[in-house]
């Protein structure tokens, strides 16, 4: 007879996280991932003007406001059908990437190697230096992180005014006007957080580190650096000796929105890979299924979903809706949006192995390489004579949808307005695709699918499920939102 057990709530999450297992002849037999804090932000934008979303929506997330505001403000964006100015969509992206960067940062670093100097790995070869770098709070890339961080955010405070919470972001661009002077400034910072990737992180320029593009590489630049040489190779060789990419498989279908738009094209184009074969994105494939949620309905797409709590609802073991695409669970994230956009290091990793804790974890490292390059490049496309926004006056009626990439994966809202008013407000958060529950099929989300048959025997099996889960990056607030 199976046993029931749960996890949590699980520490080192934003908000709160619960995981029930059932356990049968010690293995996981099935897994049920519950948000357990209901918050309900949806609700508090009807009966505003559309407007006021710019406010209210990056409060649901401290993380990942920046995102929150940059989805609501293309919701807005496509209600008004505003262009963007160029200058716009440069600082935008340049805002967004520094926050994506940011989160990638501190995930890899407070949140997710910490759980690798568990005493169950005292005994590897790899062990003195994994505790001496990154014991929680102890740890010496701790501080060496933190303060290269804060100084990165420094970006934040010359164009987004303050972070989190920032009220840059309008329809059609950007509140800020970029001088040269700020220009010059903000290469500088962008050039010191280089010294720390390049030192620290991966021992290496990130020109070089970006260039690989298969696992055969990625294996070869590992072999060459001492094992313990840069936080990248250590963690590479802790995932060999551990069998890292063996573990935590979901579906193995992903989705990603369009994202870091640049004249009418998106640095990540965005799509779907559903049986290994890739799509064009269609939103109107998109559904959010009720039956194990908190909630009251069933099902709807969510331009006309709803957010009305039911406590006592049979079978309901989550607040998170279970978004699906085609009736098809997602998985979202860096490694969606790299296998979209044909990232070859994606694509070699993913034909490989499949989705895992360490294909997940080495595509978020060399992601933010990539977008600390992308930043460099956004920066000196600013044009400081040019217009930065385009203002257009708000329809009284009219529906919108904004679409774009936080740090965990593909972000959505959308909106309809009525007499001037917003008469509803639906958004569908990353973590809501990785974390939901069962579909009204009775599937189970992406989370709930890669901790099931997972070995439930020792201390390092029990580890092996917080490094499926931890490689998610979970954010229960925004989840529940």
């Amino acid at each position: 007879m199976a046993k029931k057990l749960t996890l949590g709530p699980v520490n080192r999450v934003e908000g709160d996280l619960e995981v029930q297992l059932s356990v049968e002849h010690d293995k996981v037999k099935a897994a049920y991932i519950k948000s357990t804090l209901y918050r309900g932000f949806e609700n508090l934008l009807v009966g505003k003007v559309p407007m006021d979303a710019l406010a209210i929506v990056p409060r649901i997330c401290g993380i990942c406001s920046v995102s929150q505001s940059v989805a609501a403000a293309s919701a807005i964006n496509d209600l008004t059908g505003t262009p963007m100015t160029e200058n716009g969509e440069h600082v935008t992206n340049i805002i967004l990437a520094t926050e994506v960067i940011a989160d990638l940062l501190t995930h890899f670093y407070l949140f997710f190697m910490p759980d690798f100097t568990h005493p169950c790995y005292q005994n590897e070869s790899w062990a003195e230096e994994t505790a001496e770098r990154f014991t929680a709070v102890k740890g010496s890339r701790h501080g060496q992180m933190l303060k290269s961080r804060a100084e990165f955010l420094h970006i934040m405070g010359i164009l987004a005014g303050k972070w989190p919470h920032s009220m840059v972001f309008q329809p059609g661009g950007v509140s800020k006007v970029v001088s040269m002077s700020e220009q010059m400034k903000l290469l500088g910072i962008v050039n010191n957080f280089k010294v720390f990737l390049e030192s620290a992180l991966f021992g290496d320029k990130l020109e070089n580190v970006t260039q690989i593009s298969s696992l055969e590489q990625l294996e070869c630049w590992h072999q060459q650096q001492d094992g313990f040489a840069s936080d990248l190779s250590l963690f590479l060789t802790l995932s060999n000796s551990l069998s890292l990419e063996s573990f935590g498989a979901s579906a193995n279908n992903f989705l990603s929105f369009p994202s870091y738009q640049q004249q009418q094209q998106a640095h990540y184009p965005g799509g779907v890979i559903i049986n290994n074969k890739t799509y064009p994105l269609d939103t109107k494939h998109i559904d959010e299924q009720l039956d194990f949620s908190k909630l009251h309905g069933s099902h709807s797409h969510p331009s006309e979903g709803v957010t009305q709590p039911d406590i006592n609802k049979e079978n309901a073991y989550t607040w998170c809706k279970a978004p699906r695409y085609q009736q098809q669970v997602m998985e979202t994230g860096s490694i969606a949006r790299q296998l979209l956009a044909n990232d070859p290091l994606a694509v070699s990793l993913v034909n490989h192995s499949g989705a895992n804790i360490q294909n997940r974890i080495v595509l978020r490292l060399i992601e933010m390489a990539q977008l600390t390059l992308n930043i460099e490049q956004w920066l000196m496309a600013i044009k400081p004579n040019d217009d930065f926004c385009h203002h257009q006056p708000l329809p009284k009626e009219g529906i919108g949808m904004g679409l774009t990439e936080a740090a965990r994966g593909a972000l959505g809202h959308w909106l309809k307005v009525e007499n001037g008013k917003i008469v509803n407000y639906q958004l569908i958060a990353p973590t809501s695709w990785n974390f939901s529950p069962r579909d009204n099929l009775g599937a189970p989300g992406a989370l709930e699918q890669a901790l099931a048959g997972i070995d439930y025997k020792t201390d390092k099996d029990k580890q092996k499920l917080q490094h499926i889960i931890r490689s998610f990056d979970p954010c229960m607030l925004c989840t529940v939102h």
